[in-house]
């Protein structure tokens, strides 16, 4: 069988999510949307179900599949609802909804549900993604509450740069927020990754812990919480061929490498269409038989090489790893000009092996 897989360590994502309660004593949604950002939502919602106070999801296809798996807890639906005529399905299925647009309120006012709705109303408080404009905040919550059809509000908003620590933009979404919802007797929800990592003065009654929970880090610079997360999906794959090449040698597609000195390469089971980015250049760090190197030329579609020239104790057969616990998502992705988010997003083709139940 071809080597490459990833590994989901279930404990770490149980001690991400305590870390989430701990640093804010608030309830935590674990957001679990885009099949758990790779790493497979159903698995870790049956991980997390007897301690997560819910779950946070982008769309219905994905809660349908949470509650079909046996999972009883709250499942919020961050893009809320597409059609109207999803909202018979929320109510059926007990699940919490988003209400980020008037198209929304509309229909929930105009639909006979079976059962009243958790809506967690949504605020732009400077993103400009959704969300309603502050000057309708107060009425839409009125209305729901008129409405008859809700028996719950959670009042929200997103932080756009939470994530640059430095930013003025976090500071002023929070006053947008606190003035939107003067007066409003309801629970608040600010704080995502890093707003639970970074942000203690905003406030938050829930919480909305994402990319942490899988143990990366959402900023580009240290932070002192985020040295406590740890990592859940090791990558991994194992060394296939060994060779020698003398200096000048092209490695890879497009000679992108030519061997600066005698060089031992090594050819790895992984490539572009397992989800390792396409992108990432010669000198990404990877680990090989307990050592780190580095990887070398263009990535291909199935395979990738490595320097080996440094561990002479790696062979064929020898264990890599990719991103995980020794090299982290975050300096792949670094190296290859994107963010963890997508890398553990665009895995596939990898089977998922899951340990620390």
């Amino acid at each position: 069988m071809r080597p490459a897989r990833a590994l989901i360590d279930l404990q770490a994502l149980r001690h991400n999510y305590r870390l989430a309660r701990e640093l804010t004593g608030a309830k935590a949604l674990a957001v679990i949307k885009a099949d758990a950002y790779g790493h497979g939502a159903v698995r870790c919602a049956l991980a997390l179900e007897t301690e997560a106070d819910g779950f946070a999801v982008a769309c219905i296809e994905e809660a349908l599949e949470l509650r079909a798996a046996g999972i009883k807890a709250p499942v919020l639906l961050l893009e809320g609802f597409f059609e109207a005529s999803e909202l018979a399905l929320i109510a059926e299925h007990d699940l919490w909804c988003v209400v980020h647009s008037l198209w929304q309120l509309d229909a929930i006012e105009k639909t006979q549900l079976s059962k009243p709705l958790t809506v967690w109303l949504k605020l732009d408080s400077g993103m400009h993604r959704v969300g309603l404009h502050p000057k309708d905040y107060h009425d839409a919550y009125q209305r729901l509450l008129a409405s008859g059809k809700v028996s719950r509000i959670v009042l929200m908003s997103h932080f756009a740069r939470a994530d640059e620590l430095e930013a003025d933009a976090t500071a002023q979404q929070i006053a947008v927020f606190e003035a939107a919802r003067q007066g409003l007797a309801a629970e608040c929800s600010l704080r995502n990754s890093p707003g639970v990592l970074a942000w203690p003065q905003a406030p938050s009654d829930w919480v909305r812990p994402g990319i942490m929970l899988y143990g990366a880090t959402p900023f580009e610079v240290e932070q002192a919480q985020a040295e406590r997360l740890q990592p859940v999906m090791t990558l991994q794959s194992r060394v296939i061929s060994v060779r020698e090449l003398p200096a000048g040698e092209p490695v890879g597609y497009g000679a992108r490498f030519i061997s600066p000195r005698p060089t031992r390469v090594g050819v790895v089971a992984m490539g572009y269409a397992d989800g390792y980015p396409r992108q990432a250049p010669t000198g990404t760090p990877v680990m090989v038989a307990g050592k780190r190197t580095q990887l070398i030329g263009r990535v291909s579609m199935d395979m990738l090489c490595i320097d080996l020239t440094d561990v002479p104790e790696a062979t064929i057969g020898s264990p890599v790893e990719l991103w995980g616990k020794h090299v982290l998502a975050s300096e792949v992705a670094m190296h290859a000009g994107t963010i963890p988010y997508q890398i553990f997003c665009n895995l596939k083709r990898v089977p998922l092996d899951y340990y620390g139940e």
